[in-house]
């Protein structure tokens, strides 16, 4: 049966999406990047404030499920590691 990866050491840099485990709620600080990968997560709702909910990785570990404001969404990790989080 697969298993879900490994936590991330802790670290003094900022906690992204992909440090959350599933069942986890965080609450959006801001997104980094640009381009069109950038575009298309904000478009999503990953925009400061918005509140969501790690909902389960898949068996290798990506994509992730993501909940937010009611909507299921899959993210790379790659795509994850964009979102800054924190806890709550």
């Amino acid at each position: 049966m697969p298993t879900q990866p490994a936590p991330k050491p802790p670290t003094a840099g900022p906690l992204t999406l992909n440090d959350l485990k599933p069942g986890e709620r965080g609450l959006v600080r801001s997104c980094e990047g640009h381009g069109a990968v950038f575009q298309r997560l904000c478009e999503m709702g990953f925009v400061e404030g918005t509140r969501l909910r790690v909902v389960r990785y898949a068996p290798f570990g990506d994509p992730l499920e993501v909940e937010v404001d009611g909507c299921h969404l899959s993210l790379r990790r790659a795509e994850a590691a964009m979102v800054l989080v924190n806890r709550s």
